[in-house]
């Protein structure tokens, strides 16, 4: 045999070889797939949640999308993995990115003092730990700020005016004069109040509105088109969700009657504020937690420098709450990510950096059990099923 048909030959014999691992590949995501679902269903049918999506994507970038279960309670409608549901608090991840590449860019200094752009409002001498607060300790909650949603004064008069579009100085209303939970920087609680006096810092940093903002650099650059703002009663596409006993804002049942929200999701701005399906969060999580929204590799490791979250508001023995990411050591191994909350439907999305996999999970109902056995379940099988491992 001549040379060239021995180089031929094996070209050949090579390309065979690619193609069958090709095709060892498809049959083995399409077992994948396949297993994914039959889990999903199985949970489904031992859970306390009309429907759930889920959404994954892999290292090499392609993703995949599942549903279970039913948009509504009277089991009417299937539910669809593209539907979305409102993501809650996942919306501060946006917030936080936007606010590094604003600091990439000189628009702002995560150490300097919040006083540099509120200091002039006339409410701001009033706040607890108004003078030592910095935008870091707003963004990774050691500011010593409580809750303005779960003060009492608030509640009862958002109760009264479920729809009224609150500006963000009366949000903030809620928790002045209080004593602060401890002295900025020297502990640990969760509260959407840091993300809306960052919300409001963010746009006089560069004379912009928030979430026009997000669209322009997060969304639209990215391909996010399930991702919208929440900053209306009627949001398209959005799934019936299903509030809970108990919930801090004040109702119970269906968050969606005749096509709107009983309660305007607004509220959340800042602190939330975004309505999206799994797929679309858990590839926002690998774009954020990779460090590919951000010019300078140092920008993502900033992000990612936690305190301890292991008390307080939110907290939880051994985790980590970077500049709006939670950091957490799972059975699966380190994991970034955060999760949602919005009476009727929560979210939570997961990272992976040892494999570079990302996972979220929705559900249409805020029913307590639900997270325990639902979504933390459904994201932990479709982790050890796509072989996360520590």
């Amino acid at each position: 045999m001549k040379m060239k048909q021995i180089k031929n030959c094996l070209l050949a014999w090579l390309l065979m070889c690619g193609l069958l691992v090709a095709q060892e590949s498809k049959v083995d995501r399409t077992q994948i797939k396949q297993s994914i679902q039959t889990k999903l269903d199985a949970l489904r049918e031992v859970a306390e949640f009309p429907g759930m999506t889920v959404g994954y994507v892999l290292a090499d970038g392609s993703s995949e999308s599942f549903s279970t279960g039913f948009v509504d309670m009277e089991r009417t409608i299937r539910l669809q993995p593209k539907d979305r549901m409102l993501a809650g608090s996942i919306g501060k991840t946006y917030v936080s990115a936007l606010a590094m590449q604003f600091e990439e860019e000189g628009k702002i200094e995560l150490d300097k003092k919040i006083s540099k752009w509120l200091g002039s409002e006339p409410w701001f001498q009033r706040l607890p730990n108004g003078d030592r607060i910095t935008i870091r300790m707003l963004m990774n909650h050691s500011s010593g700020l409580s809750e303005y949603f779960e003060v009492a004064a608030f509640q009862k008069k958002f109760k009264e005016t479920p729809m009224k579009v609150w500006e963000p100085s009366e949000l903030v209303e809620a928790i002045l004069d209080q004593k602060p939970l401890f002295v900025a920087g020297e502990g640990w609680s969760y509260a959407d109040t840091n993300y809306i006096l960052l919300g409001m810092i963010l746009e006089r940093a560069d004379k912009i509105k928030l979430f026009p903002e997000i669209e322009r650099r997060l969304l639209r650059p990215n391909k996010l088109e399930r991702t919208i703002p929440s900053d209306h009663p009627v949001i398209a596409d959005l799934i019936i969700g299903y509030a809970g006993p108990g919930n801090p804002l004040g109702y119970r049942g269906p968050a969606i009657v005749d096509g709107k929200l009983v309660i305007n999701p607004q509220i959340e701005w800042a602190g939330g504020g975004l309505a999206s399906t799994a797929e679309d969060l858990a590839r926002w999580a690998k774009l954020l937690y990779e460090g590919k929204l951000f010019a300078k590799p140092v920008t993502l490791e900033k992000l990612l420098t936690g305190v301890a979250a292991d008390s307080g508001r939110g907290g939880s023995e051994g985790s980590q709450y970077g500049l709006g990411v939670q950091i957490q050591n799972s059975a699966q191994g380190l994991r970034y990510g955060h999760s949602g909350w919005f009476p009727g439907y929560l979210s939570e999305m997961v990272y992976f950096p040892k494999q570079k996999i990302a996972i979220a999970a929705q559900v249409n109902t805020d029913s307590g059990r639900v997270n325990a056995r639902g979504l933390r379940p459904a994201i932990a099988m479709v982790a050890e099923t796509l072989g996360v491992k520590p």
